[in-house]
């Protein structure tokens, strides 16, 4: 999540690939609100992982997989950016495996291979015609007794003139990895036609304590900033 767009600001677009291998190396260090909310959430979801084989599908820079390997899942993780893999790769511990590829296109997994498969803050780079098949293609990796866990920033958050950005650490420059316009209906219904069942679904706004402690937050206090879903195959 980014803060909010000045009005005199002339940002630079750039692809989303182009823009996450720019933005990996200052990713991890930056304080960033939406990771805030939406880590405890994904965790709850997930609950105890020991011994299970979990899909992190955009995994960034392995925020998701290098907790849960160090917890004992056998985690395999995809992202298409070059410069995120690498900076997950440098602190992976046994257990996770990262993998460049394309997130769009087939995942290189089995059917049924996985018992987690999580795509956290991803969706709202994908094209709303291509959310179906990446939904069709987390449902066909899943075991049938697992589920999926989805989060992404709210679409609200759009109607403030927000979306996923930084400053280019070299120029300065508000860089903003290309987005896709997608709204909740969005979201709700690639997932039913891919054939998934809702197990949970979300919306989290901002509240006080999280406001209280990261300071970025607290223009946002009340507003949603966070859609989840929780699927199964």
């Amino acid at each position: 999540m980014s803060q909010n767009v000045s009005q005199t600001a002339t940002p630079r677009i750039v692809s989303t690939q182009e823009g996450y291998d720019l933005w990996s190396e200052i990713y991890d260090t930056e304080e960033n609100p939406l990771i805030s909310l939406e880590e405890p959430e994904v965790r709850r979801h997930l609950g105890d992982v020991r011994g299970l084989s979990i899909a992190d599908v955009g995994c960034g820079t392995g925020r998701h997989a290098v907790r849960l390997a160090g917890e004992g899942a056998k985690v395999t993780a995809f992202d298409f950016s070059q410069g995120m893999i690498a900076r997950a790769k440098a602190k992976a511990p046994p257990g996770a495996d990262f993998v460049v590829h394309d997130i769009t296109t087939a995942l290189p997994l089995a059917d049924g291979s996985v018992d987690r498969a999580i795509s956290c803050l991803v969706v709202d780079h994908v094209p709303t015609s291509r959310l179906a098949p990446l939904f069709r293609e987390l449902g066909r990796i899943c075991k049938k007794d697992g589920f999926i866990v989805v989060s992404v920033m709210h679409p609200a958050m759009m109607l403030r003139g927000v979306q996923a950005r930084f400053f280019d650490p070299k120029t300065g420059v508000d860089t903003r990895p290309e987005s896709s316009p997608n709204v909740i209906s969005d979201y709700v219904m690639a997932a039913a036609a891919a054939g998934l069942r809702f197990l949970h679904v979300s919306e989290h706004a901002v509240h006080a304590e999280l406001a209280a402690r990261v300071p970025r937050a607290e223009k946002y206090l009340g507003w949603p900033v966070l859609f989840m879903m929780k699927l199964a195959p």
